[in-house]
């Protein structure tokens, strides 16, 4: 097909979603048996097994790390799990004592245990036995002084990540307890919006500081600012095991390995439905990534792919690649899986496997944002055997405009999406998918897809070769 026929086809196809047979739940044809309304499985997409092949390669690099059998309870370095003491200096002499033997794992034991930064070295797995609780500081001072971060995309100092590690090796925090970051309408959340003080002029300030070149040890922040800190953000680290830990009411982003490589994310539930900004899981600029069995729920996006933003993630120019999600549940968020809205160095070779989603407060499933002043190249995004039941706008969505940023001089690239087996169950509409005009999404693919329970028409502008294959909206297939 040619591509002026291509593209015709995308608008009329576009325009077909918007009539009643397609909306109105409109019965499937007898004939077509290979459909997913039948009981026949749809055919195997011919490049499969091209994609299993990559997983399997991706999975033989991931190996997470081993410690040695030492074990090192913080309570033999004084702390107390009562919910009152401060036990942050006793956590941090356990930490040190484990890295100078050799490595092993820093005990948190059952209780309540309050403090402020915890910093892990290498070879120090911090595991959380059942019934511990690390519950975190309050208090803005209690993560100073200031550290080398990833403040939405950009480089700063700023207070520290409450469970942190910078150019480590061999690391993890696993077990059964909780990481609280006690985070709630009057603690960090607070700096958001409403009236000053608050995290707007900082921010304006550090994305002109990155615009204008200022060198990263310039940008500090932290006490007198108000950019708040993640709950657990590892930075320029290889070899992490985040495995069966709780993490709840962080003040912004949950777990946020950035400039990571072979990171393994197994277990880990993500309660953390109600604040301003606080995704699940974000991998940035990280390479070799396996987030498997994991239960999310935030007030953002659930996981989402991240690449540096704007000035800065052109400087840094690292992309996310090479990642496998499998086996999640995600509840309350965003987006399900999500790539962006930080895609400046690249968000590439992502494979979405058997996860399930749904909720009223879930607005999207699969979703993909950036815009012409981030740039960089999204592509090779495949979603295989997603079941979701109840999302809040689109089921799949795809935009270029993401902040209504509609000009610049960096359009992304976003090409080779392709969506398989997924099916949901109720939603306003299956599809948002927005190019821009002198920007297209390219080669976006849905086979064997079904979407019930569609209230409205999809709506999809500047897409140049989308393909639909055995895909149904209300009982009604509408291939192209």
């Amino acid at each position: 097909m040619s591509e002026q026929l291509r593209r015709r086809t995308v608008l009329l196809t576009a325009g077909a979603f918007a009539t009643g047979a397609v909306l109105g739940g409109g019965t499937a044809p007898a004939a077509a048996s290979t459909g997913p309304a039948s009981t026949a499985a749809p055919a195997p997409l011919p490049d499969e097994a091209a994609a299993d092949a990559q997983i399997a390669r991706i999975l033989d690099r991931i190996k997470p790390p081993q410690f040695p059998d030492r074990w090192f309870d913080i309570t033999t370095f004084g702390a107390v799990g009562d919910d009152a003491t401060d036990c942050t200096a006793a956590i941090r002499a356990a930490i040190e004592a484990c890295h100078r033997s050799g490595g092993g794992h820093v005990v948190v034991p059952a209780g309540d245990f309050r403090t402020g930064a915890v910093h892990l070295l290498s070879d120090v797995d911090l595991h959380l036995e059942a019934g511990s609780r690390l519950a975190f500081s309050q208090d803005p001072a209690a993560y100073l002084p200031v550290v080398p971060t990833r403040y939405e995309g950009t480089e700063c100092y700023n207070y520290s990540p409450f469970v942190y590690a910078y150019r480590q090796r061999n690391i993890a925090v696993t077990g059964s307890g909780v990481l609280d970051g006690r985070a709630d309408e009057t603690h960090w959340w607070d700096w958001t919006g409403g009236p000053p003080p608050n995290e707007g002029p900082d921010k304006t300030l550090l994305l002109a500081m990155a615009e204008d070149g200022v060198p990263v040890e310039e940008r500090v922040f932290g006490e007198g600012h108000h950019l708040r800190p993640n709950l657990l953000q590892f930075n320029r680290c290889q070899n992490i095991l985040l495995e069966d830990i709780t993490v709840k009411d962080s003040p912004m982003w949950n777990l946020h390995p950035v400039l990571c490589r072979n990171v393994t994310v197994r277990g880990v539930t993500v309660d953390s439905p109600h604040g301003p900004n606080n995704d699940g899981i974000d991998p940035e600029s990280c390479t070799d990534v396996l987030i498997e069995r994991c239960t999310i729920s935030t007030g953002d996006d659930c996981i989402a792919f991240k690449a540096g933003k704007d000035a800065d993630g052109r400087r840094v120019n690292v992309p996310t690649r090479y990642a496998v999600v499998r086996d999640c549940e995600m509840a309350d968020g965003n987006g399900g899986v999500t790539a962006g809205s930080e895609t400046t160095g690249g968000v590439m070779d992502i494979f979405v496997r058997d996860c399930r989603m749904s909720s009223p407060r879930l607005e999207r499933a699969i979703r993909i944002k950036s815009n012409p002043n981030r740039g960089g190249t999204i592509a090779n995004i495949d979603v295989r055997r997603v079941t979701v039941g109840r999302a809040a706008d689109a089921v799949i969505e795809i935009v270029l405009n993401y902040a209504n940023v509609i000009t610049g001089d960096y359009p992304p690239d976003v090409h080779g999406i392709t969506i398989t087996h997924l099916t949901a169950a109720s939603a306003p509409r299956a599809l948002n998918l927005l190019g821009l005009a002198d920007d297209a999404l390219r080669g976006i693919r849905l086979h064997a897809c079904r979407f019930d329970g569609m209230e409205e028409a999809n709506s999809i502008q500047y897409v140049e070769d989308l393909r639909l294959e055995q895909v149904w909206i209300n009982g009604a297939r509408v291939d192209n």
